[in-house]
């Protein structure tokens, strides 16, 4: 039936609608919203922590790696200081600068790589010695008869005393070798040629001392 306006109208007894019903399904809309949104920042905030645990994980890692290939198995409870005395040159050819590019480098790398105390005397481990020989030998033989390439050798002798543990003493030879252009003049690539082999011979005395424990 309908009325002088022309809307339905409701039937006697009939209930109006609640107005509660309609507000209830954008609240209900907006609770499945908000509670999404909870989840998400929640899941987002773990998320978080997980990262930032792996990150703290891996860089403690990578420090012990670093750690155990720069440094040494040393018991430093034991073992806190190191006495290394300088090098002289004893080889019957001499270039003065190289006792400095040697004893430098040998003093740099046990001070970068460990946390020995250098001493001057009285030091837990104790490395002595001396340059014993630095030669050229004609390495190889051009088509005309001339040398086409001079190598160059490097020796140290090392005395190692260990007072914490007399069974790693030793007394031994470290070289290196290098080469280059017989037509370039040796004083002019002397310098370069030097610190090369003082790094590889440091290098080996270096793993011989204290990262052979």
């Amino acid at each position: 039936m309908s009325n002088i306006f022309g809307k339905s109208a409701r039937p006697e007894g009939a209930l109006a609608p609640s107005h509660h019903t309609f507000r209830s399904l954008p609240l209900a809309r907006a609770g499945r919203e908000y509670g999404g949104r909870v989840s998400f920042s929640c899941l987002r905030r773990v998320g978080s922590v997980a990262f930032l645990f792996v990150l703290v994980v891996c860089c403690l890692m990578s420090c012990a790696i670093e750690y155990r290939f720069n440094g040494a198995s040393i018991d430093y409870t034991k073992t806190k200081t190191i006495q290394i005395d300088q090098f002289p040159i004893r080889s019957a050819y001499v270039w003065a600068p190289m006792q400095g590019i040697f004893n430098n480098r040998l003093t740099d790398i046990f001070a970068q790589q460990t946390k020995l105390r250098q001493v001057k005397r009285n030091g837990d481990l104790v490395i002595q010695g001396e340059i014993t020989g630095f030669d050229q030998f004609n390495k190889g033989v051009s088509s005309d008869g001339y040398s086409s390439q001079v190598q160059l050798k490097m020796t140290v002798n090392v005395r190692f005393t260990n007072t914490k543990n007399r069974t790693k003493d030793f007394e031994k030879q470290f070289s290196a070798t290098t080469e280059y252009d017989a037509t370039q003049q040796l004083i002019n690539v002397q310098e370069q040629l030097v610190t090369q082999m003082t790094k590889d011979i440091t290098d080996q005395i270096f793993n011989a001392t204290v990262a052979d424990w």
